[in-house]
């Protein structure tokens, strides 16, 4: 499971980066800056935790 998770959250990061970049530069315009941002947030928050937080050991 780790082996899926990990991949789309680093998807998920490059999601929230380069858009900002792209849009400097004029290749993309602001509303799908907003757009992929926005997928970008909810595929980090929705795979991150699951491999990121250990199990706490009693």
């Amino acid at each position: 499971m780790k082996t899926i998770l990990k991949p789309l959250s680093y998807i998920g990061l490059l999601l929230t980066v380069m858009p900002a970049f792209l849009v400097f530069y004029g290749v993309l315009s602001l509303d799908n800056h907003k757009l992929l941002m926005l997928i970008g947030m909810l595929l980090w928050f929705v795979t991150a935790p699951f491999w990121i937080l250990k199990k706490k050991v009693d």
